[in-house]
């Protein structure tokens, strides 16, 4: 499945040649904003940290 969308947007890049400037932009603007890039990170750690687990009473 990786594979398939990963062809397809290399087919959409050789299609349409302004997506990949379009999608440059896109992911600069993502990045200039600093709510959207804690929240993404965030996401992206989650499954990675420890849980913590309470007491039982």
């Amino acid at each position: 499945m990786r594979w398939l969308l990963l062809a397809a947007l290399l087919g959409v890049l050789l299609l349409i040649p302004n997506t990949l400037a379009v999608l440059g932009a896109l992911l600069a603007w993502l990045l200039a904003q600093p709510v959207l890039l804690a929240f993404g990170l965030g996401l992206a750690a989650r499954p990675h940290l420890p849980t913590i687990l309470r007491w039982a009473r």
